[in-house]
């Protein structure tokens, strides 16, 4: 997998999270709904370790030891807050590093006419 194709999956699992969040913050007045997530850094290492198979959804998962509400919702807004924060600034990277990869393939050509 070329390094491109890293940064292309690294955003599109930043992405992925980053809804996930949006959902659980969507459904923060649901009654038992439940806090869903991934293990980005563990589903990052499977799409490289699979790479050139066919693309795999990340593995959702709810999210255990939160407070649960009477109501049975445990979405806790502190919590989604900092990741989406998080995932941002992860997502922000990739586009950074992204466009540095760009312009290392840019010089080459420009190099190489």
């Amino acid at each position: 997998m070329s390094r491109m194709e890293q940064l292309c999956q690294y955003l599109d699992l930043a992405a992925f999270r980053q809804r996930l969040i949006a959902s659980n913050l969507a459904n923060v007045e649901t009654p038992r709904y439940r806090t869903r997530d991934i293990n980005f850094e563990g589903e990052m290492r499977r799409a490289l370790v699979q790479a050139g198979d066919t693309a795999t959804k990340p593995r959702v998962f709810e999210v255990s030891g939160l407070i649960v509400r009477p109501d049975g919702n445990n979405v806790n807004l502190d919590r989604e807050g900092l990741l989406l924060l998080r995932t941002q600034l992860q997502f922000r990277l990739g586009v950074e590093l992204l466009r540095q990869e760009f312009q290392r393939i840019s010089a080459a050509v420009k190099e190489g006419s």
